[in-house]
């Protein structure tokens, strides 16, 4: 239950954390929105926030199926973090951003594919794109949530990211990370279309990965 949970801690994390993403660049103004799970609910930015008018009292409290309390709307986009949640259980955390080269490939409508070994860290061998929708509709929610299937992150055509993570600074971790990933990419595609990595190097990617992490849990 949502009432077990430290809420005034999520809220504290939730303002902390979009004002790191703006001050990473990632958004302006009141671009982008953040999320955490809270039990069955979650806690959302409010529509419109910015860096400077986020707070812990007007995050809010909403369900999955919008229905949410206090005077503030919640995030436009509430439906797309609702969907990934419903969808996947594993997820704490969403973060959607209009970052410059994430918007600039997306709006190619083009997956980020597989020219560096970290596009692996998003959980395959490239980083979908979804096709456009109407911000806060629920086909853009829904085409997000099934390209989150096998992936931390996508791209959503001619909009922007998306990335979902264990927690808040982990999904923002992924959205920082997609961000350099674009960029290098569009320098990269300056000289013509990179090499992608084989499947025998991403075979490779993965037994290594595996092996790192086993080491850090050993």
């Amino acid at each position: 239950m949502a009432g077990t949970i430290d809420e005034t801690s999520l809220r504290e994390q939730l303002v902390a954390h979009y004002k790191i993403v703006e001050t990473l660049g990632l958004n302006e103004m009141s671009s982008g929105n953040l999320s955490v799970r809270f039990g069955d609910r979650m806690l959302i930015s409010p529509n419109g926030a910015t860096a400077e008018s986020i707070s812990v009292d007007n995050v809010v409290d909403t369900a999955l199926d919008g229905d949410y309390q206090g005077d503030r709307l919640p995030s436009s986009e509430w439906r797309m973090h609702a969907a990934i949640y419903q969808r996947h259980a594993e997820t704490q955390a969403v973060v959607h951003t209009h970052s410059d080269y994430c918007v600039a490939v997306a709006s190619h409508l083009i997956p980020l594919p597989g020219f560096h070994y970290l596009i692996g860290v998003f959980g395959g061998d490239d980083v979908p794109c979804v096709p456009y929708s109407t911000f806060g509709r629920q086909q853009l929610a829904d085409d997000a949530a099934e390209a989150l299937t096998e992936r931390t992150a996508c791209l959503l055509g001619n909009h922007g990211m998306i990335a979902r993570g264990p927690n808040l600074r982990r999904a923002v971790n992924q959205a920082q990370r997609l961000e350099i990933m674009c960029r290098q990419y569009v320098l990269a595609r300056q000289m013509g279309e990179p090499k992608r990595l084989t499947d025998s190097d991403w075979e490779d990617f993965r037994k290594k990965a595996d092996e790192m992490a086993y080491a850090r849990n050993g």
